[in-house]
């Protein structure tokens, strides 16, 4: 029996392992595809989105607090390969850390779902997550800068608000999407596989967005509001999947622009190309969340409804023909009663 004990926790120490090992290895890939563009504020350097952020809180929804140790060896080495260890590394760190696990907290005590199915769900990602648990890492980040006197005083909050809207960015446009990726599905247990009917129409809506957003994003005319078409088009077709991976192709190529200082982002500011990138970002981001979730629920209830009908219809049926309604049985999967 102390074998078989033994040979479980093993087992368990094992897989562990690897779980921590993936999370701190898809952290790092993400940091590092993210400080392919930057952004210069007050003298500090800044990405305007922080794919980490997205990957963190993703992750502790799909894995839950055990993939705090991967967070954490995740952010050591993003800061590694940037700069050489010092103490201030650690309240980095931990703020890094602290602002995922702080937003995946606050999810679950709501009654967070992670396939964002409801209205409440996209909303508590938006403003739970992304807006009020993200401001963590911007304090002990920019805070820990002005206390080791590498960033002025007065510079505090123009690049407070830089790091904190990058960290929300990540939050917006890359969890939703790893929420929905096949790989994380499966590990969360679920499965889905959108009906092959709809591959043409998808394909169609990619090579559009192919054409249209570059157009949007380098033009001098700005005409970044042809994107919303775009991601109407997805959310009534494909909800959250088509919807948000349009958003971050969109932001994707944006960003791209807005760093470059072309098409709507030329002549600006390095500010002012800050605050025109992020409002684009969000509205994209909270567009695609919102009217995917709103559209998700109403298709639920309607199934609901349906459902509701059908079974309302047998049971007239029944006393029409002089039978005893059957009484439906209570399945244990979460599937819909069934006559019997």
């Amino acid at each position: 029996m102390a074998a078989v004990v033994a040979t479980s926790e093993l087992r368990r120490a094992g897989v562990l392992a690897v779980e921590t090992a993936a999370v701190a290895l898809a952290y790092y890939a993400a940091g590092r595809l993210g400080l392919v563009r930057q952004l210069v504020v007050e003298g500090a350097i800044f990405t305007p989105i922080w794919p980490p952020s997205g990957v963190a809180v993703a992750c502790l929804l799909v894995l839950g607090l055990r993939a705090t140790p991967g967070i954490a060896l995740g952010s050591l080495f993003v800061i590694m390969s940037l700069t050489e260890l010092r103490p201030m590394v650690i309240f980095n760190i931990l703020g890094n850390t602290a602002a995922p696990v702080c937003a995946y907290l606050m999810l679950r005590k709501v009654g967070f779902r992670n396939d964002l199915a409801r209205l409440r769900d996209g909303l508590a990602l938006v403003f739970l997550a992304a807006l009020t648990a993200m401001t963590v890492s911007a304090t002990v980040g920019v805070g820990v800068l002005v206390l080791f006197d590498r960033l002025a005083a007065d510079a505090f909050w123009p690049v407070w608000l830089a790091w904190w809207v990058g960290d929300a960015m990540g939050v917006l446009l890359v969890t939703p999407v790893l929420l929905v990726t096949p790989v994380l599905l499966v590990l969360h247990g679920t499965r889905r596989r959108p009906p092959l009917s709809r591959w043409p129409e998808a394909t169609v809506l990619a090579l559009i967005a192919v054409a249209i957003v570059p157009l949007a994003a380098y033009s001098g005319l700005s005409l970044l509001f042809l994107v919303y078409p775009l991601l109407i088009w997805a959310a009534l077709r494909f909800q959250l999947v088509g919807s948000i991976l349009c958003a971050l192709a969109a932001s994707v190529v944006a960003t791209v622009a807005a760093t470059d200082e072309s098409g709507p982002f030329a002549g600006l500011t390095r500010v002012e190309v800050m605050i025109k990138l992020q409002a684009f970002n969000g509205t994209m981001a909270l567009t695609a969340l919102l009217l995917s979730a709103v559209i998700t629920e109403q298709r639920n209830t309607r199934r609901s409804v349906e459902r509701a009908c059908q079974e309302l219809v047998e049971v007239l049926e029944h006393l029409t023909a002089g039978e005893p309604p059957a009484r439906p049985t209570k399945k244990t999967d979460g599937s819909p009663p069934a006559d019997t």
